[in-house]
């Protein structure tokens, strides 16, 4: 574990980037709120460096005695922290949640997204949901979880990238081989209004580019057309999303309960008078845990070389279709009689768990080995639009949560 270096006036460098971070605002015992108006203030668009926020929030853990671990990406321009309460030890419990947000670019906001205001018990800011709030409530805990004098290790996971490519997430299981300070228990704080959600489906994404030869359009046998080429395989993929939600396989939970294909976006050609030699889209399946969505990017990669490839090179044999995968997402599965979801169960109140369709950090986790939970403060409908907001209610329900959760988690098997 590694600590940041104290400089006169109360502020801390960051030693890779050379930024000074002040933290004198920041009152002695600071609640949940103050918290997350610090961490509104950071604009942390996935696209912008994360070290300011990073250097704040290791001042806080320095102020409480509170040794952590950073791990950085690439080109150094992000980190993800992994702090430890308890003994600095493997096994325990993990609270998650990333620091990085959507944009704000285009979104009609009644007041500045970077500065937290609150209104008929409504806390609206960028992240303020999704998911600042849960790292706050993380952050206001640290001193009472020290309090608690504890035997097992809770572990606060702090990551960059999720609104991406889940480069943190990933990251930061690398460093936790490294450091082998590994819980057994992780809690993903995505917004869930509180409720234990044990399923997401997992997300397989793929740029398909259409290699084409062009030419006159008076004389379309003389060339091969990307377009034709790409909106056939595109019409495959709108009937292979018919097939499965004709005849799944289905998962009681989820809503859609079966695996579902998706093209977003699709381009090609230049003018109408001229063949389109090239042409792209990009495509999807949101696969149910146990589905594995590379058989059924087989069975598309099939109905191309079978279907459509064939046409296209005996005209031109150097035409034809390339793959490039550009997102991946494992699913998260976890039991319903796990004793992590009846923990969660318990603190919460919970009579049940429940399954999402949108992924998270958890599946991630989960395919490294920790037993994973998503259960955060707020609604995912409220996050990613103009005046993202969290109710200052789901915000007390998550620190009573975090609390309860390390009480129990103590009290019950070592």
């Amino acid at each position: 574990m590694s600590g940041t270096v104290a400089l006169p006036g109360d502020a801390y460098r960051l030693r890779d980037m050379n930024i000074i971070v002040p933290t004198t605002t920041l009152s002695n015992s600071p609640d949940t709120v103050e918290m997350l108006r610090h961490l509104v203030a950071f604009d942390t668009t996935s696209r912008h460096s994360n070290l300011a926020l990073i250097g704040f929030i290791e001042a806080w853990l320095d102020r409480c005695g509170v040794p952590y671990r950073r791990s950085l990406n690439a080109d150094g321009s992000k980190a993800n922290l992994h702090a430890i309460i308890g003994p600095n030890r493997p096994g325990g419990l993990a609270l998650s949640g990333h620091v990085d947000t959507v944009p704000v670019d285009g979104q009609d906001w009644t007041s500045d997204p970077f500065t937290l205001r609150e209104a008929d018990g409504k806390l609206y800011g960028r992240g303020a949901c999704d998911m600042k709030g849960f790292v706050a409530s993380m952050l206001a805990a640290v001193p009472d979880l020290q309090a608690m004098a504890l035997d097992k290790p809770v572990h606060l996971f702090i990551t960059f990238d999720e609104e991406t490519d889940m480069a943190g997430a990933r990251r930061l299981v690398e460093d936790l081989a490294e450091s082998g300070l590994s819980p057994d228990l992780c809690v993903v704080g995505e917004p869930s209004l509180m409720q234990p959600i044990i399923a997401h489906k997992g997300r397989l994404a793929v740029k398909v580019s259409v290699r084409g030869q062009s030419g006159h359009s008076s004389e379309p046998h003389r060339g091969v057309n990307a377009v034709h080429a790409a909106a056939e395989a595109i019409a495959y993929m709108a009937a292979e999303a018919r097939r499965l939600a004709k005849e799944g396989p289905f998962m009681d939970g989820f809503d859609p309960p079966h695996t579902t294909a998706h093209v977003g976006t699709a381009s090609g050609g230049t003018i109408l008078n001229i063949i389109p030699e090239a042409a792209e889209f990009v495509m999807e399946w949101r696969h149910i845990p146990g589905h594995d969505p590379y058989a059924e990017f087989a069975r598309f990669r099939d109905f191309v070389s079978t279907t459509i490839e064939p046409a296209m090179q005996a005209v031109a044999p150097g035409t034809g279709f390339s793959y490039e995968i550009v997102g991946e997402l494992p699913g998260m599965g976890l039991a319903e009689d796990h004793s992590l979801s009846s923990l969660v169960k318990q603190v919460t109140g919970a009579n049940a768990a429940g399954f999402v369709s949108y992924g998270t950090e958890g599946g991630v986790f989960e395919k490294a080995g920790l037993a994973c939970i998503v259960c955060g403060p707020g609604a995912i409908q409220q996050a990613h639009k103009p005046d993202e907001w969290i109710a200052r209610s789901q915000l007390d329900a998550c620190d009573g949560f975090i609390r309860a959760l390390a009480r129990r988690h103590e009290a019950g098997p070592a």
